[in-house]
């Protein structure tokens, strides 16, 4: 979809879908090149429902940010959160709305706005999957980087997957010397422009590059398989 009809579609502004590419929370799937016009696949729109979520639950834009970049976010886990948090959010509502009649016979109905079981679970929540040492990293690391520095990068990591497709292509297997070669390269590409990538992290990279759709039909769009491929070479990297 073109950037108007994925508007439309989400309920979200084009201006705010603009600001959200800017600040490198929801970035388009293609741009192309010669008009410039920006393109969303349903993977930005997965994206998009993660992020809705969260403003739903009054998460700031640079929480989000930090929780759907951290290296050792896992979406599932996520999800349940987010719905434990809705429930509390819902119970609230319901507490307060009780409460209007309590009010309106006069009663002292203060402990209705009680909401710290729900703050401190959200706080909870981003602590684990935003406050990482690795993310810290990555934080300082990047926050100078301009938007032609982050499409850059992205570029330099497009090419690093593309050379993991044509040595698949080619017949080598995951451990083979040249995959091995190109899973030090990717590990070093992470650790020079964003965190330190631990074969610990790489091993959780690996693994999200497989089972999040997102990653892995981004890292597909070079050749079928190049996902599985690579996970299986960073597996290999990682447990040798």
């Amino acid at each position: 979809m073109q950037i108007k009809e994925f508007a439309e579609f989400t309920g979200v502004s084009v201006r705010t879908l603009h600001y959200y590419d800017e600040i490198g929370l929801l970035m388009p799937a293609y741009v192309d090149r010669f008009t410039g016009y920006r393109y969303y696949d349903e993977n930005s729109l997965l994206r998009m429902q993660e992020i809705l979520f969260y403003r739903e639950l009054d998460f700031s834009l640079k929480a989000i940010r930090e929780i759907l970049t951290s290296p050792n976010y896992d979406k599932c886990k996520a999800l349940k959160e987010q719905k434990h948090l809705l429930m509390l959010k819902k119970e609230r509502l319901e507490r307060l709305i009780f409460a209007i009649d309590g009010a309106v016979k006069g009663e002292n109905i203060m402990s209705a706005f009680d909401n710290s079981e729900f703050e401190k679970y959200k706080s909870e929540a981003k602590e684990k999957w935003g406050q990482t040492p690795a993310y810290k990293e990555h934080e300082e690391k990047t926050k100078h980087y301009s938007k032609e520095k982050w499409n850059i990068l992205a570029g330099e990591m497009n090419d690093i997957f593309a050379e993991f497709a044509a040595c698949m292509k080619s017949g080598e297997k995951p451990d083979s010397a040249k995959a091995q070669n190109l899973v030090k390269t990717l590990q070093d590409h992470i650790t020079q422009n964003y965190y330190l990538c631990t074969d610990e992290i790489l091993a959780g990279l690996g693994q999200m590059y497989t089972q999040d759709e997102r990653f892995k039909n981004n890292i597909d769009k070079n050749a079928d398989g190049t996902a599985v491929f690579v996970g299986g070479a960073i597996e290999f990297y990682c447990y040798k």
